[in-house]
């Protein structure tokens, strides 16, 4: 897969405060921006997963209700 060329609109002041961000950590803005989507795709994916998970294990149970007592306690 290769890259593909975006463009978006942001306020001039948080494009430069990112910047300021990217030079500090010795990367570029564009690279920031690659590894922030990167994580909201690895999450959108994870939530999926989660979903699923649920999903399938719908049918288990605890056979009772808890109290609330039962739900509050730490061990």
């Amino acid at each position: 897969m290769g890259m593909r060329k975006i463009t978006f609109s942001a306020d001039k002041s948080d494009i430069e405060l990112a910047r300021e961000s990217a030079r500090r950590r010795d990367t570029t803005l564009d690279e920031l921006f690659r590894e922030w989507l990167r994580e909201v795709a690895a999450g959108q994916e994870r939530a999926r997963e989660y979903r699923a998970l649920m999903e399938r294990l719908r049918y288990v149970g605890a056979g009772r209700k808890f109290t609330s007592d039962e739900m509050n306690e730490r061990r």
